[in-house]
């Protein structure tokens, strides 16, 4: 077969008349379907039908990595709601026509297999897969707002049931391969040293065809029993998203409510819902997200640094817990604070984030020998990366990092986690000052995704990149600031939450009504509860270091719970009172208050600190401002981050 006629494809013939048919996106290093290859495998597909072979074998040509869904960047091209439709519909026939050959199929799965990779591997009579920890099979497409558009709500539905299909693609929850060999998704496990070949040639010369769903798995399709799932669905997924923020999750569940046991009109369903949720609002903000997201992880991209041994220094809340946070990573790290009393309840604590993420107990095991108690600092001079992590003081930090500077590797990275101490001042004392960067986590470590790269104009540019390289391989998203106070998060952060201080204080405005207008905003809490939860005392530190004397009355208020010993969540009681770990709110104390109002004048300070931060080159862009605040302060991401928000504000509230 002439491969010049396919630039994204391979079409092969062996001796036992079995085709192998391999996908290799041109230029690309990740296979995803795009409008060409969609075009180039429908040609294929044209010619199998003529020419039928005893078998055909789908496989990607990318190490690693199987197909990772559609084209995301293609859907930005989408201008309206039947373009979208008539796509999703082309698309379908075409999967339709493949699930239709007339001879044995099978697929090998190595690598991501997701979304849209996933639909058309359902597609195939048999499912073989690498049993190994890079293999993942998942549905992520409603973190894009929509859900399953190529066919797989209804392939999926059918072939495992809704009880198991549904909470599978409503979570975007990616499975191993061992996960979904289990479910029914794959069919055949092959060990990590096994010829996946091997095995797919087998199973297309023999026929073998998935084993189909299990009984109880049928029966959940079942009118009633949908009825009564989808309730539950609903319930538990409006827990923890909105309706009217996140509308794919619930059009998912309603369509399989009402169509479950109908696999065409499922399609069909697919095609009209997702057409309109890939054009609305959401579908916008939400995919712009996610080019944010992917511009942070490029940061330090194919700098050369692979850091073992990391050293911290200061083993309270924020320093143990990057400690912590950087083993679960599989890097060493010895921890060191002034006695060893100080260092046991970060130790303690690690243990349990250990006991939730590992589960199994050598993991464990292996994560807590990695994890060093080091009183004396011995961990320093042989390691990759320093993180400071003591007390906000000047002296201090310049003290320490004049000793580090004399006893640490000349190539090892040096970094503060300071939140308000200008870079400029710390680095003073070294002799080479440009060595020293800002690694600004953000509290709890091993929720929040952001860390702050925070540097002077005269930090090398070389130890900027390799310090947003090291945060990529800690996974996190590395965002670079320039060192001024309260550099972006906290910067505006200090307005907003100064704002719903005085509201509250000047109006007496319930605090209760305050967060109730921030969550209807799609905040995932409000301003207040945010301040207990990250501790009154730390409120107060940020708005004496930001507000100055602006906000010395509402320092005032926070001072005074403070001085009763009421920090918050941690102590249990700080505007809230706190059991089992939530804010304890009088549910009728927002009743009357304008919330809609309420928000816009919460959140304009909010606006007014990000577009100063842009005016002040605090950051490079209007995408940097978004990509802090959505990954540093949970901004609705529905609405793509405030600056996207403010310059398509009124399509948004339309």
């Amino acid at each position: 077969m002439n491969q010049a006629e396919y630039r994204n494809w391979q079409l092969d013939s062996d001796m036992d008349g079995v085709c192998w048919l391999t996908l290799d996106r041109e230029g690309e290093t990740a296979n995803s379907l795009s409008q060409d290859v969609l075009t180039e495998l429908e040609s294929i597909v044209d010619r199998l039908e003529k020419s039928p072979p005893k078998g055909l074998v789908l496989q990607s040509g990318k190490h690693g990595s199987f197909i990772v869904g559609a084209d995301v960047r293609e859907f930005d091209q989408v201008s309206s709601i039947e373009e979208a439709e008539g796509f999703i519909r082309s698309v379908h026939a075409l999967f339709d026509r493949v699930e239709a050959l007339a001879f044995p199929k099978a697929v090998i799965i190595d690598g991501f297999c997701l979304g849209g990779g996933l639909e058309l591997a359902l597609c195939f009579d048999y499912r073989i897969a690498r049993d190994n920890d890079k293999t993942r099979l998942g549905f992520p497409e409603v973190k894009l707002g929509i859900y399953p558009g190529f066919g797989g709500s209804a392939r999926t539905t059918r072939l495992i049931g809704g009880y198991k299909a549904l909470p599978l693609m409503l979570t975007a929850r990616m499975l191993r391969a061992r996960q979904a060999r289990g479910m029914g998704l794959v069919d055949q496990l092959v060990g990590p040293h096994g010829s996946l070949r091997w095995a797919a040639r087998k199973a297309v010369l023999k026929g073998r065809k998935t084993r189909g769903p299990r009984r109880t798995d049928r029966l959940t399709n079942t009118g009633p029993a949908r009825k009564f799932l989808a309730g539950q669905m609903r319930k538990q997924t409006a827990a923890k998203a909105n309706p009217a923020h996140y509308p794919a999750p619930f059009e998912m569940i309603d369509a399989w409510e009402e169509h479950g046991d109908d696999f065409r009109e499922m399609l069909n369903q697919e095609a009209v819902r997702v057409a309109r949720l890939i054009t609305g609002d959401t579908s916008r903000g939400l995919r712009r997200v996610f080019w944010l997201m992917e511009n942070l992880k490029s940061r330090g991209k194919g700098v050369d640094i692979d850091p073992r041994r990391v050293h911290v220094i200061g083993a309270g809340v924020m320093g143990g817990d990057i400690a912590a946070w950087c083993v679960l990573q599989g890097m060493e790290v010895t921890l060191q604070d002034r006695e060893m009393k100080y260092i046991e309840p970060a130790l303690a604590r690690a243990g349990k984030l250990f006991k939730r993420r590992l589960k199994s107990s050598d993991r464990i095991a292996g994560a807590k020998g990695r994890l060093i108690a080091d009183v004396a600092g011995d961990g320093v001079a042989r390691a990759d990366v320093i993180i400071e992590a003591i007390f906000e003081n000047l002296e201090a930090k310049q003290e320490l990092f004049r000793k580090l500077e004399a006893t640490a590797r000349p190539d090892a990275l040096l970094a503060s986690n300071t939140s308000a101490i200008p870079l400029r001042e710390i680095a003073s004392v070294l002799e080479r000052p440009n060595r020293l960067v800002g690694l600004h986590f953000f509290n709890p470590v091993y929720k929040m995704p952001l860390v702050e790269i925070v540097y002077e104009e005269d930090t090398d540019p070389a130890e900027i990149q390799r310090v947003a390289a090291f945060g990529n391989r800690i996974n996190r998203f590395p965002l670079l600031v320039k060192s001024s106070p309260g550099f972006l998060v906290n910067r505006v952060l200090g307005a907003y939450m100064l704002q719903a201080f005085r509201i509250h204080r000047e109006r007496d405005v319930p605090k209760e009504a305050i967060d109730k207008a921030m969550e209807n905003f799609g905040m995932p809490m409000g301003p207040v509860e945010l301040a207990d939860t990250v501790g009154l005392d730390v409120g107060m530190n940020v708005l004496d270091t930001l507000g100055g004397k602006d906000a010395s009355a509402e320092s005032g208020l926070l001072k005074s719970y403070v001085d009763q010993g009421k920090l918050g969540k941690k102590s249990g009681e700080g505007f809230y009172t706190w059991e089992k770990g939530k804010a304890v709110k009088d549910k009728e104390a927002a009743e009357g208050v304008n919330l809609k109002s309420l928000a816009k004048e919460l959140m304009q300070p909010y606006f007014d600190e990000c577009e100063a931060c842009l005016a002040d080159g605090i950051v490079e862009d209007a995408d940097a401002v978004d990509a802090g605040m959505v990954f540093g302060t949970g901004f609705a991401p529905f609405r793509g981050g405030p600056m996207f928000y403010l310059e398509n504000r009124g399509e948004q509230e339309s």
